[in-house]
């Protein structure tokens, strides 16, 4: 379970992985199946004693729920949660935990990995362009796409285990600069250190070797496919309803 986005009035509770259904369903009197609130459905209802918006939805990768709450409500759910995590063997994850899991899954960071100044064609985001005769900016779009890219967001594994790459850092080949880190971590569940980074166009190709300058030193990485853990993504849709212990 995670706390994040503390305001003055506003809270938000994280509870991820395979036994988070079973932890809701334990602090509120709704139908917390896969059946009865699948994966980026929202909510309201209580926790514990607390109101709050639950959506599916998480960066985490996993069965997860973001329970929005008013921070003077937020103690209630948190000890709610945490006295039915206590029986399921729950514990506790940060920010740093939720950047891993998500450069695992492939998901992408607002201001880090999705920039004004690149195009859907460039990040990978073609399919949320409008399909309608007009919409608001289709011309520059339109004209953009003509022009072609000139950079594409790729994922590139790391061969280095000491160091993470970190955003703004250098992709080099041949002594040139032909890229930018956005985002970088160790990715526990994959087993890879991983990265995001614009290259040129005609480096985005699977398994494109590269250079990372990581720590002032050229770290060898390849170009993967983006999201390499759970590429189905069966387990925000589809783990099975788990239930407390008798």
């Amino acid at each position: 379970m995670q706390i994040r986005d503390l305001t003055d009035d506003h809270t938000i509770l994280v509870v991820a992985g395979p036994k988070a259904r079973a932890a809701m369903q334990a602090v509120s009197r709704d139908d917390w199946s896969a059946q009865a609130f699948p994966w980026l459905s929202v909510r309201e209802a209580y926790i514990g004693i607390a109101p709050a918006v639950i959506m599916a939805v998480s960066f985490s990768g996993e069965t997860a729920f973001e329970l929005h709450l008013p921070s003077h409500q937020a103690h209630a759910a948190w000890a709610a949660l945490r006295a039915a995590g206590a029986l399921l063997g729950m514990g506790l994850f940060g920010a740093r935990a939720i950047e891993s899991m998500r450069l695992e899954k492939g998901y992408l960071h607002w201001k880090s990995d999705l920039l004004t100044e690149f195009a859907p064609y460039e990040t990978g985001l073609v399919r949320f362009v409008a399909d309608k005769p007009d919409f608001i900016g289709k011309t520059a779009l339109e004209i953009r796409k003509a022009n072609g890219p000139t950079r594409r967001l790729v994922t590139l594994e790391v061969r280095r285990d000491d160091a993470p790459a970190h955003p703004g850092a250098s992709v080099m080949l041949d002594g040139q600069v032909v890229g930018t880190v956005t985002s970088g971590d160790w990715g526990p569940r994959v087993g890879k250190n991983l990265a995001y980074a614009f290259v040129r166009p005609d480096l985005a190709a699977p398994d494109t070797g590269l250079f990372i300058d990581i720590l002032g030193n050229l770290a060898p990485a390849r170009t993967i496919p983006a999201g390499p853990y759970d590429p189905a993504n069966s387990h925000p849709k589809d783990a099975p309803t788990c239930r407390l212990p008798t």
